[in-house]
């Protein structure tokens, strides 16, 4: 097996202990991971502390730091096939996908690369005479990333870039399911020429996380992943009054009008469920269509599942690959039964294939009748999608906001008034008109209510890793007058 080795500091060393990762496809070790402690965590967090302050990092310009990260994107695109190759053999996602995402991954450190030399602040024309007021925008300090097992990569890469950008040193805790491309990563820190510190990676299970969480030196706490989780990264964090930035998962509407180009529409569904066999917090889990064009699109619908090709991830044929994990196949599956036993129609799919590896095909359930169906509700991280039909504009916005969640949303309509009306309408931080997953580095990402709070991407991301400062210069060389002698 294939032993990865975290990095603290400026130096690749093994965990207190290991645990042995699973090939998704097969359900065999493959790799042997470092397993941080919560020792480790704390050398890490004073790593980045350290370098933090030193001149190393903190002396360089805003320029000279975007030539770092500039490096760390050109290192990134020329390994990335190696990345994919790790990625799929880790996670069980197909290659066709990680590698054209991974390339991708470098545009994002090359634009917070750009950005670096460009967190500008501000001249206040103040309202006092002999005064000058400006505003510093200024690095927050140690920043704790933390991501799950799907597309660490570029989950990491919207952190680590804006944070490194505004000045900040980083600890970033990959999952403990499929870590290993994000610890080959770390060599390209490494490469890059970083100032040991600040670039940390480690990955761990609870006692890493709550470690890192609870850690007084942290100042920032960028998290990925589920609300359940949030929820204790959130209390966690109260006690030291770390800021947090939360992107959570997604219940996202898919909603199509009959008047919408429908083989369009059609396409972007599937892209939007199955593609990373459904584990993506942006997936258009449940399709809202207009009434009159249900049967319709779901019988395209259904000869697309079916059609799709399910197989080994390393292969450049296969459409739909296996689920990370087994317990997550066996929670999809349970969820599935039980939304079919609520009454659910099962249109396709529904059940685990014989062999091995972590496979569920492609599944679609009719809930029109049943709009309270478990699969309508909770997020499955899953190739499952729940479909409803629905009457007109009001009917429509009633479905798609009927849910805590608050990520992403996609509207195929041909109607240019109607597309702005659902814009307004609906709750959700994303909204996509007759597309979806579209994604870009200089576009803000993320949602409210149980999606988080705060933004990836775009210049947003990048403030949030400042704090500003206040300077006030007084101009005048006259005495500052006695303040108790009376004039």
């Amino acid at each position: 097996m294939e032993r990865l080795q975290q990095y603290i500091d400026g130096r690749f060393e093994d965990g207190a202990q290991a645990f042995e990762s699973l090939d998704p496809a097969t359900g065999t070790p493959w790799a042997l991971i470092a397993d941080a402690s919560a020792a480790d965590v704390d050398r890490a967090v004073r790593a980045a502390d350290r370098a933090f302050n030193a001149p190393e990092w903190a002396g360089l310009t805003a320029t000279a730091r975007g030539k770092l990260i500039a490096r760390l994107a050109d290192l990134v695109a020329e390994a990335a096939p190696r990345l994919a190759q790790l990625e799929t053999r880790d996670t069980g996602k197909i290659i066709r996908e990680t590698g054209s995402q991974i390339a991708y991954v470098a545009d994002y450190y090359r634009y917070y690369a750009g950005l670096a030399d460009k967190i500008e602040g501000a001249h206040l024309p103040i309202d006092k005479p002999d005064m000058e007021v400006w505003l510093r925008r200024e690095p927050v300090g140690v920043v704790a990333c933390i991501v799950p097992w799907n597309s660490q990569l570029f989950l990491s890469a919207v952190k680590i870039g804006p944070a490194l950008a505004a000045g900040c040193t980083v600890v970033v805790k990959a999952s403990e399911d499929g870590p290993a491309a994000m610890l080959e990563f770390a060599r390209l820190v490494d490469q890059a020429g970083f100032p040991p510190g600040v670039v940390n990676i480690l990955t761990g299970g609870p006692e890493a996380g709550k470690a890192l969480t609870t850690h007084p030196l942290v100042a920032h706490i960028a998290f990925t992943g589920g609300p359940d989780t949030a929820r204790h990264i959130v209390r966690a964090s109260a006690e030291n009054l770390s800021k947090t930035s939360l992107e959570l998962g997604g219940k996202s509407p898919f909603i199509v009008f009959d008047d919408a180009d429908l083989d369009s529409a059609v396409n972007a569904q599937v892209a939007g469920i199955f593609a990373a066999t459904g584990q993506s917090c942006v997936a258009g889990s449940r399709l809202l269509v207009q009434r009159s064009i249900k049967d319709d699109m779901l019988a395209r619908l259904k000869v697309k599942a079916e059609a799709v090709r399910i197989g080994a991830p390393g292969d450049m044929a296969t459409e739909v690959g296996p689920l990370c994990t087994a317990r997550q196949r066996d929670r999809i599956e349970r969820i599935v039964a039980d939304s079919v036993a609520a009454g659910a129609k099962l249109v396709t799919g529904g059940k685990t294939p014989d062999g091995a590896g972590f496979y569920f095909p492609p599944t679609i359930l009719d809930c029109t009748d049943t709009p309270d169906a478990p699969c309508m509700t909770e997020e499955l991280f899953g190739p499952v999608l729940s479909v409803i039909a629905f009457d007109d504009e009001t009917d429509a916005l009633r479905i798609a906001n009927d849910t805590q969640y608050g990520l992403a949303s996609g509207v195929f309509t041909r109607s240019l008034t109607r597309a702005h009306r659902m814009i307004r309408g609906i709750r959700a931080g994303i909204v996509w008109v007759n597309t979806y997953r579209a994604v870009s580095p200089i576009a803000p990402f993320g949602g409210h209510g149980l999606s988080g709070h705060g933004r990836e991407g775009g210049l947003a991301a990048a403030l949030d890793y400042t704090t500003v400062k206040t300077v006030w210069l007084r101009t005048s060389d006259d005495p500052i007058p006695d303040p108790f002698v009376m004039r």
